[in-house]
């Protein structure tokens, strides 16, 4: 099961549990709804156009922005350069349902994490706390080891012989 859908200019071909990058989406409560459905296949090798009720939905699992590309203009020997950079915003959406017909495909919800619970160490046995010079923070310095590293050992200066005068 899968579909084509039409986000922020690009075509996108999506299944149920896929995630993907589209270009910055305005979001209700986690969920997107892309509307611009071009096709939809329900069997392998069956492709339909789809009805007017197609829907694909999925949620907001990220927002931030793309690696910097860098734009440099030049005109040669007219002593013109300029350079700019530039970082896209997306949001990752996984998909979790695509319907048409009457009929939907939900992907297979994603098993919640655990928070981890660190064990709590003594004060005094492995770390070391001191003031910092930033008012309400705190810095941490951790103790040294049991089993220090060892230095490299010194390297021996070599005798020269002194050159004599004749």
């Amino acid at each position: 099961m899968y579909a084509v859908i039409r986000a922020g200019g690009k075509q996108y071909r999506v299944a149920p549990g896929d995630v993907i990058r589209v270009e910055k989406q305005a979001d209700k409560d986690g969920r997107v709804d892309f509307s611009d459905v071009l096709a939809v296949s329900a069997e392998a090798g069956n492709v339909a156009p789809p009805g007017s009720q197609a829907f694909v939905t999925g949620e907001v699992v990220e927002q931030g922005r793309g690696n910097k590309i860098l734009v440099f203009h030049y005109k040669r020997k007219k002593q013109y350069k300029k350079l700019r950079g530039h970082r896209q915003d997306y949001t990752a959406v996984r998909i979790t349902e695509i319907g048409f017909d009457g009929q939907s495909f939900k992907a297979p919800e994603l098993p919640k994490k655990e928070k981890k619970v660190k064990a709590a160490h003594e004060a005094g046995e492995h770390e070391e706390v001191k003031t910092s010079k930033r008012p309400g923070k705190k810095a941490v310095k951790h103790a040294a080891h049991a089993h220090a590293k060892k230095s490299a050992p010194k390297k021996k200066k070599k005798k020269t012989a002194s050159k004599k005068k004749k």
